[in-house]
């Protein structure tokens, strides 16, 4: 049997088929599904596969390769601490500089640390310019920096 590869298309001449001669042309697909690859390349692909494997592994793991999600998640992370880190010392500079700051410091350390948020949130302390809401992470921050021993 020749089988003769028709450049420019898809299909394949078969000559001297006998027989078979009715069946026509054959696509490349069906010609590429009938080939058989030797088997020194088995070891070849084996070794590509098992290799992406482990380089995902170790990029991932060890060389600091991030999923877009999961940098998105660290970046707004990291952007909320920055914030609590400047607008905290505010807070506490907004607190202590009010009329009678001596005695509700006084007040506020009596107060267990739980209340010393709420303390702050109610004061008005720990709501940022242009919201209407205290910021509760500010207030957490503000009451830690409030209730240090100075």
């Amino acid at each position: 049997m020749v089988v003769r590869i028709v450049p420019d298309t898809n299909s394949a001449d078969l000559s001297g088929m006998g027989s078979m001669g009715s069946m026509g042309s054959l696509t490349r697909a069906q010609l590429m599904r009938s080939m058989k690859f030797p088997p020194s390349l088995k070891p070849g692909i084996w070794g590509a596969v098992i290799g992406a494997a482990i380089i995902s592994v170790l990029g991932f793991s060890l060389f600091g390769w991030t999923l877009d999600s999961t940098a998105e998640k660290i970046a707004k992370e990291r952007a909320l601490t920055a914030v609590v880190e400047v607008l905290a010392p505010i807070c506490a500079e907004r607190f202590q500089q009010q009329a009678d700051a001596p005695a509700k410091l006084k007040e506020f350390g009596k107060a267990s640390w739980w209340e010393r948020r709420s303390i702050i949130e109610k004061g008005g302390w720990a709501t940022v310019p242009g919201t209407d809401t205290p910021n509760s992470a500010v207030a957490t921050a503000c009451a830690e920096r409030l209730g240090r021993p100075l």
